[in-house]
């Protein structure tokens, strides 16, 4: 992959919104069941985050049924460059027994394994939706953008909940958020109300699409809805 700048051109990015634009909307065909990656920041201090997660996952199952089920991966990255990912699963209890099987450890970011994982999923067969989950970036952010757009043009949008106001975090992810065609939203640490609306309202849009989200209630939706592109006709 060729690196980009130092650091992101805003008349870079603008010339690349431009090109989406002019893609032909991306459908899901005839898949039972929409696919999402949930993507943990599992470093030392993200403990807490972790155990609200684990009791909140069940929450993206019981929002898609209505709009044919999702199944979700389970990704995640700790201690000294490990990454992992599970199966994509259709059950909330066995998500949640594997992640209560681990613990954070301490490391540095590895958001673009994430991203690249996500896309290497995605040219597999398509994943409606990548939900990111982490306070910080540790990581130069010109290839986390690249990546973020190739997931755009895959029709693959990355929603980045950012806990806690770390700045150089917010102003990477909105890039990564914006140029997948996604959303970025902060939430204070230890909101697990706000985490829990947000992860419903992102397993609707992934089940059900741009018009499930719209029929959807609450702050959370509307909050998404603000930042997602208009869907294209056809």
């Amino acid at each position: 992959m060729a690196q980009l700048p130092a650091r992101p051109a805003s008349g870079a990015v603008a010339a690349f919104l431009q090109q989406v634009e002019t893609l032909p909307a991306v459908h899901a065909g005839t898949r039972r069941q929409a696919r999402l990656v949930f993507a943990i920041d599992a470093t030392a201090s993200r403990q807490p985050s972790w155990d609200r997660a684990c009791h909140l996952q069940a929450e993206m199952f019981t929002a898609a049924a209505a709009h044919g089920g999702i199944a979700v991966q389970l990704a995640y990255y700790r201690g000294h460059g490990e990454f992992a990912a599970t199966p994509f699963l259709t059950d909330a209890a066995e998500l949640a027994r594997r992640m209560g099987g681990l613990a954070c450890l301490g490391g540095r970011t590895q958001i673009g394994r994430v991203l690249a994982h996500a896309l290497h999923e995605t040219a597999r067969e398509r994943v409606a939706a990548l939900v990111f989950v982490g306070d910080a970036v540790e990581e130069p952010p010109d290839p986390l953008c690249h990546s973020a757009g190739e997931l755009g043009l895959r029709g693959t949008p990355v929603f980045a909940f950012q806990e806690g106001h770390d700045g150089t975090a917010r102003e990477v992810l909105r890039q990564v958020a914006k140029l997948s065609g996604g959303a970025h939203l902060a939430l204070d640490e230890g909101s697990a109300a706000a985490l829990r609306d947000l992860l419903r309202a992102v397993a609707v849009y992934a089940a059900g699409g741009h018009a499930a989200l719209a029929r959807l209630p609450g702050t959370a939706a509307r909050g998404l809805l603000a930042q997602l592109p208009a869907p294209k006709p056809g």
